[in-house]
């Protein structure tokens, strides 16, 4: 407070910074207003051949903020208030504003979208639900298709591209309008489309769950041409809060779930048990790896019935009999896990504690169950996974809107860098807001609220009624049926319907009972008909819409949002909430006045012998109730802030192994993909045999184990013979100094051998062969490695009671997991590029 007195406001002073271009604008308006449709089409295009010409978009931002004003008042009746300009420079900055419910936030976004877009690098526009996706990319592209935009749309396993003309809708235009008044959507106006081609377009519209699979599912493809996505360059996020903080949560996850049976994974248990080790597969115990032998190949390959089991179509079975055999000879019982009541639990091989919960990923634990008979319980493989957080720190620019963000200044700061302003309303706002009602019980509550409903609809006030849940929405309704009050009831049941209820909402005497869905991105127009203004001055005549809330949120921003349906742009309006302190109806539901500070309002009730049906009302209360929803936001946002924390750590990997996986697509896509192929085969092979030597040659000479390393090279060269003749003459000859010469030795033996077997493959099948080797592999591990990492997660909270920090001990883990990570995928593909075989015709 003091620093603003001495400073001043620093809102103020940007709004004060930011004036002269708004002015600037202002200057424009009456040279553009002379501008055919044909003349600001042409004033767009030349806007974009001067950005490639090598202005800035700084440079353009005046007159493109005018053009886009101008284009608004004669597609869509509607300008640009000052406000909205001030709004769409602050988005362009790369930052987050508040604006109030009404004040027209989707128009304000327009004029920072189509400036971005001149860069024609692609604009993301992210919406909370695939509806609103729809409504405004018809509603605002018919500013950016007269100014040469075009605009994509991505819904649920949909996509579209805007066009007027479709399906002759060109004709349909002011029938649009009107109906777009009303939020009711065109379909026709939408033309479906590959997700490339909406993803190609300047502008894309589409929730930020369409976004985040997308990018999950682009790094999952083989080949570039099945990508969807471009670069992420600039995105506005509408209702930023409730995408950025409110869903942030719960990251985004690609997942299947194994279809094997639990007599499957036992058949290979038998199996495992009926192969030898040195005859069938041998076992580097200091590696902990095991390999299978062609003897025992053969064997597998008779007992699954199978021809070749490194045929890509065997590459799983190949994998369950390398599981089977795992749990066999590396995991011991009584070592590496116990049986207790009938369930295989892991011993922490550092603390030798159980580790109940934790199991072993990639089906290992299953292959362990199978081997001791217990219960075999199905297996979940995660094939993918980003937070919120870090899909959308990967623009290069972003920006958002809504109407309740200075709350959450503090955690758009910390976790996005994204500084967020306040834009004043283009006029005042007078809605009431009055103190919260408290009662005893949740029966008086609603008995109250029914009442209320009652007395306003008798009005003709219209009522807008925010539940917390479905089932109290529809017990709501039924307490409403039996009053003779007919209402409209919006929740997930009728998503499909929320335009038609939404429009009518305001109209004169109505009641909508609603879940939070009717919070977010709909304007509720007062009259229900923008076309009979009559309708909407007896509704103002009756005090505007009354929204009653029937329970607080855990966030301040939650309840904000309902209250902003009313008093929009100047509208009179007015809000309550009413509350209880016992839940007898809804047991479950969350009750932040029970949990924070419940019995001691329930005290001052029973202090004055208040009835359970009289309601405390007074702003202590309110201002109580508020304290306690601080509190909860500060616990959720300490969540989110270390599910960031360990995540960062995993976003690390994440684009380790992403660009690992594109930069191996490109490899096989150029035209000198062999000799690329060839270097990679060499690089992978060196640092498996460079990792073996180093293993086996540790200490004095007298303790090399040359057998075991020969033992191993064998199995990845399967034909080469003398292996162990050659190393023990380099060990003869260079004593300590054998090491780098037994490398050498090794590489060219197995570089020799690759020329061999390339010869005897088509470069067809060659490039097929080495895409899925080192493709299937990296996903399978890094499948593997997110499990591994999600129960280090889990796991790692248990160490603090040692008084050692869990998020340094991820770290410190996680980093040794990755670097095994990496040996694992190179150690997979140098024992398959000699194994595979590539069955032709």
């Amino acid at each position: 407070m003091l620093f603003s007195r001495i400073f001043g406001n620093p809102n103020n002073r940007y709004l004060k910074d930011i004036q002269p271009l708004i002015n600037r604008i202002n200057l424009l308006e009456p040279e553009f207003e002379k501008f055919s449709l044909a003349q600001l089409s042409e004033q767009g295009h030349k806007l974009q051949e001067r950005f490639k010409s090598g202005e800035s978009l700084d440079d353009l931002l005046v007159e493109s903020f005018a053009l886009v004003r101008e284009s608004a008042k004669k597609t869509l009746k509607q300008r640009h208030f000052d406000c909205q300009l001030q709004a769409g420079i602050a988005l362009h900055q790369g930052r987050v504003i508040e604006m109030k419910t009404g004040e027209g936030k989707t128009l304000a976004a327009t004029a920072p979208v189509f400036l971005n877009a001149l860069a024609g690098q692609g604009v993301h526009v992210i919406t909370v639900n695939d509806y609103l996706a729809r409504r405004d990319a018809i509603w605002m592209g018919q500013i950016y298709h007269l100014l040469g935009l075009s605009v994509g749309v991505l819904n649920h396993e949909q996509a579209f591209i805007y066009d007027p003309d479709f399906h002759e809708a060109g004709g349909k235009k002011d029938e649009l309008r009107d109906q777009l008044g009303s939020f009711l959507v065109v379909q026709d106006f939408l033309r479906p489309c590959h997700r490339s081609e909406a993803y190609q377009a300047d502008i894309t519209y589409g929730t930020n769950n369409e976004f985040g699979f997308d990018y999950l599912r682009d790094n999952l493809v083989f080949r570039s041409s099945d990508k969807v996505q471009r670069s992420f360059n600039y995105a506005v996020i509408d209702e930023v809060d409730s995408i950025l903080i409110d869903e942030a949560r719960t990251p985004l996850i690609i997942s299947q779930s194994e279809s094997m049976r639990p007599e499957e994974y036992r058949i290979f248990a038998r199996l495992a048990d009926r192969l030898k080790e040195n005859e069938d597969y041998n076992v580097d115990r200091k590696m902990k790896t095991v390999i299978l032998t062609e003897n025992g190949i053969d064997r597998a390959e008779k007992a699954l019935g199978v021809d070749n089991l490194y045929h890509p179509q065997s590459i799983e079975q190949l994998h369950r009999v390398m599981n089977a055999v795992r749990a066999k000879e590396l995991f011991l019982r009584d070592v590496d896990y116990l049986i207790r009541e009938g369930e295989a639990i892991i011993v922490d091989e550092f603390t030798g504690r159980l580790m109940p919960g934790r199991r072993y990923s990639d089906g290992l634990h299953q292959a362990i169950e199978a081997k001791e008979g217990v219960e075999i319980k199905p297996e979940s493989k995660t094939l993918a996974t980003i937070t919120i957080q870090n899909l959308f720190r990967m623009y290069s620019k972003l920006s958002g809107m809504t109407g309740t963000a200075m709350s959450a200044a503090e955690e758009f700061d910390k976790v996005y860098e994204l500084d967020v302003k306040a834009i004043p309303t283009h006029r005042p706002m007078i809605r009431q807001d009055l103190p919260d009602r408290v009662y005893g019980k949740e029966e008086a509550k609603f008995k109250a609220v029914v009442q209320t409903i009652k007395e306003k609809h008798q009005q003709g006030q219209p009522v807008l009624v925010g539940t917390t849940s479905v089932e109290a929405n529809e017990y709501l309704e039924r307490l409403l049926g039996r009053e003779g009050i007919p209402c409209r009831v919006l929740n997930a049941k009728q998503h499909e319907q929320e335009a038609q209820i939404i429009a009518q909402a305001g109209r004169q005497g109505q009641v909508t009972v609603a879940t939070n869905m009717a919070g977010r991105g709909v304007d509720i127009i007062l009259g229900g008909n923008p076309a009979d203004p009559s309708e909407r001055e007896k509704v103002l005549e009756r005090g505007g819409l009354f929204v009653i809330g029937t329970e607080r949120h855990e966030s301040r921003r939650i309840d904000d949002q309902l209250r902003g349906r009313s008093g929009r742009q100047g509208e009179p309006g007015s809000s309550q909430f009413y509350l209880s302190l016992k839940n007898e109806i809804f047991p479950k539901s969350k009750n932040i006045v029970k949990y924070f500070g419940g019995e001691r309002i329930e005290k001052l009730m029973t202090r004055f012998n208040l009835p359970e049906d009289q309601p405390i009302e007074h702003p202590l209360v309110s201002r109580s109730i508020e304290s306690a929803q601080r509190r909860v936001e500060g616990f959720n946002f300490d969540i989110r802030k270390r599910l960031c924390e360990y995540d960062d750590v995993l976003n690390k990997h994440r684009q380790i192994v992403y660009r690992k996986r594109n930069s191996l697509i490109e490899l096989f896509e150029q035209e000198d993909w062999s000799d690329r192929w060839r270097k990679l085969v060499e690089e992978v092979l060196s640092d498996v045999f460079e990792r073996l030597i180093s293993t086996h040659t540790a200490g004095a000479i007298d303790h090399w184990n040359i057998e075991e390393i020969a033992e191993q090279v064998r199995l990845i060269l399967p034909h080469e013979d003398g292996i162990h003749r050659g190393l023990a003459r380099m060990v003869k000859e260079k004593g300590s100094e054998a090491p780098a010469a037994m490398h050498q030795y090794l590489i060219t033996q197995a570089m020799t051998a690759y020329r061999e077997k390339e010869k005897s493959v088509d470069s067809v099948h060659l490039n097929a062969l080495g895409r899925m080797l080192c493709l299937k592999f990296l996903d399978d591990l890094w499948s593997s490695h997110l499990t591994e990492m999600e129960e280090l997660r889990q796991s790692v909270g248990l160490r603090a009671y040692a008084q050692r920090e869990p998020l340094v001990e991820y770290q410190n883990e996680s980093y040794r997991m990755f670097g095994d990570f990496m040996i694992r995928w190179k150690t997979s593909l140098a024992n398959s590029i000699f194994r595979v075989k590539i069955n032709i015709g």
